[in-house]
């Protein structure tokens, strides 16, 4: 797993304790996901000031957004593309791994273990999404 990026460690740094360690966890699951999916390399950045991973091929996938915020201090966010099916799906496979938010957040309480089989399914999902099947 390559270094965290300066601007998403800062942006991380913020956050209390029990939520950068479930950023480390997702994070570990992420990069793991994309050598399973074998969508090649990953973009590392900040979208909207949150950390979010991206194939760095085009047309592979969608991005996978994560954060925290004070106003809802008891919980970590996965935001996907709204335009997608990719909350739909997890809703429907999931229904009880997060608490969900329309068509693009997933929530995840900071007081649990991380779901990681949901997580797990849900990077794969969102870093394949426009892969084409054969």
């Amino acid at each position: 797993m390559p270094p965290l990026p300066d601007d998403v460690h800062s942006c991380t740094l913020r956050w209390p304790a029990p939520a950068r360690a479930h950023f480390d966890a997702l994070r570990e699951i992420v990069y793991r996901v994309a050598d399973r999916a074998g969508v090649g390399a990953l973009t590392e950045t900040l979208k909207w000031g949150h950390p979010a991973w991206l194939p760095a091929r085009p047309r592979i996938g969608s991005t996978l957004r994560c954060d925290w915020h004070e106003t809802m201090p008891d919980r970590l966010s996965l935001y996907v593309h709204c335009q997608t099916t990719l909350v739909e799906t997890m809703r429907t496979l999931y229904p009880r791994a997060f608490t969900y938010d329309g068509s693009r957040a997933l929530h995840m309480p900071l007081a649990q273990p991380i779901p990681g089989d949901a997580v797990d399914h849900c990077a794969f999902l969102t870093l394949t999404y426009h892969r084409k099947t054969a």
